[in-house]
């Protein structure tokens, strides 16, 4: 799994903040058993006039908001780690590994250019260069966190 993909699990996935759903969607419950029908009772014949429920658009996925999700994780850890401009902040945050390597490859992975020495140059695009794929893969980001 890359670097990115577990930041954005930590954030949105099975095992993040947000429960069993992504993308702030519920948990769904085990589907309803199907109703017994019996020889007594003939089964109901569909009309083709009537949309089935499976027809109907499904609805948007709700935006995860970010930095509420974030906020809420240094809250319960008690931290004051500066996730907001600090990678190394932000991956300590979400117990992901922040070395030098594991920067150098989310460098990598995020199309950053530069020298991957872990320079403050580097690790200032990665933390916006993070908060930008996290919008696209369905996040609510402040433009502050992004820009």
């Amino acid at each position: 799994m890359s670097i990115f993909s577990k930041i954005k699990s930590a954030i949105f996935g099975e095992h993040g903040p947000l429960g069993s759903g992504h993308f702030g969607t519920p948990k769904a419950d085990a589907p309803a058993p199907a109703p017994q029908t019996t020889a007594a009772q003939p089964a109901p014949t569909p009309t083709p006039a009537a949309p089935t429920p499976q027809a109907a658009p499904a609805a948007p996925a709700q935006a995860v908001d970010v930095e509420a999700v974030l906020s809420g994780i240094a809250s319960k850890k008690g931290s004051d780690l500066n996730w907001r401009t600090s990678i190394v902040d932000l991956m300590k945050l979400l117990d992901l590994d922040s070395s030098l390597d594991n920067r150098k490859e989310l460098a990598t992975e995020l199309g950053y250019t530069g020298a991957k020495d872990g320079s403050a140059e580097m690790n200032m695009w990665l933390i916006k260069a993070v908060m930008r794929e996290l919008e696209k893969n369905g996040g609510t980001v402040p433009a502050n966190l992004k820009d």
